[in-house]
């Protein structure tokens, strides 16, 4: 009897110590009972990221989206093309040829004229300046100027008595004396243009001829450095006797630019 009581007793002390009597878990049973989440780790991950993760579906909707709108474009598309195929073409028209100016057979005879008197190629070129009321002009060789203004002035039929303007043009390659001449008894004008060199720009002064010029050259020298041979009193008549360069000259730069 003692013997049986004895161990009755012993074992219900171990079923005291039992956690699963208690209702405590061990850490391996709470660890198995708990729930995976998100970030714990699962068998497979390891598996997922040597794969890579497989490429998500487009939704339906997300579909009918894209698809509604390439239908769109291309309507627009459809649309826009439509609009100028309907466009009228329009065709340049064929450029007539122009009539001959009233002038010109006066201005072909001043050239014969010349290359008479002078030889052939004296002038250079000859042509009619349209939207300068069809004004006749002249290119002159440079050292035949001062003959062939003489010339001008002088001839009968011609009597170009008046230099209406004496004018110097920078156009880069070279430089040029432009002259406007106008008869006050025969009612007639003439444009005249004499080049010249860029790097040492000279043209036969003609202030003898018309004295008007003796100003006009004295200008054109001052603000372009055009020297005009055998001219009487050649200096400044605007700029300063120490000014230095020629301020209408494409390459001019001014000694006070940053002010």
């Amino acid at each position: 009897m003692t013997e049986r009581r004895h161990q009755e007793k012993s074992s219900e002390k171990q079923d005291e110590a039992s956690p699963t009597d208690t209702g405590e878990a061990s850490q391996d049973q709470k660890a198995a009972m708990m729930p995976e989440t998100a970030d714990s780790p699962s068998k497979g991950d390891d598996s997922q990221s040597k794969i890579g993760k497989a490429p998500e579906k487009a939704s339906p909707q997300e579909t009918g989206t894209t698809d509604a709108a390439a239908k769109a474009k291309a309507a627009a598309a459809a649309k826009q093309k439509a609009a100028a195929a309907k466009r009228p073409v329009r065709r340049k028209k064929k450029e007539e040829p122009l009539e001959p100016s009233p002038k010109q057979p006066w201005l072909d005879q001043l050239v014969k004229q010349i290359d008479t008197t002078f030889g052939k190629n004296t002038v250079e070129e000859s042509y009619i300046n349209r939207p300068n009321d069809h004004l006749p002009s002249l290119v002159i060789k440079n050292e035949r100027w001062r003959e062939v203004a003489r010339f001008l002035h002088d001839e009968e039929n011609l009597a170009f008595d008046y230099l209406q303007n004496l004018s110097g043009v920078d156009y880069e390659e070279h430089m040029e004396g432009v002259y406007h001449l106008y008869s006050l008894n025969k009612r007639h004008a003439l444009c005249v243009r004499v080049k010249t060199e860029r790097e040492n720009p000279q043209i036969p002064s003609v202030s003898e001829i018309w004295s008007g010029a003796n100003w006009n050259e004295r200008e054109a020298f001052d603000l372009l450095g055009i020297r005009f041979t055998d001219h009487p009193d050649l200096r400044r008549i605007l700029m300063s006797d120490d000014w230095v360069g020629y301020p209408l000259r494409k390459d001019y730069e001014p000694y006070d630019g940053e002010v």
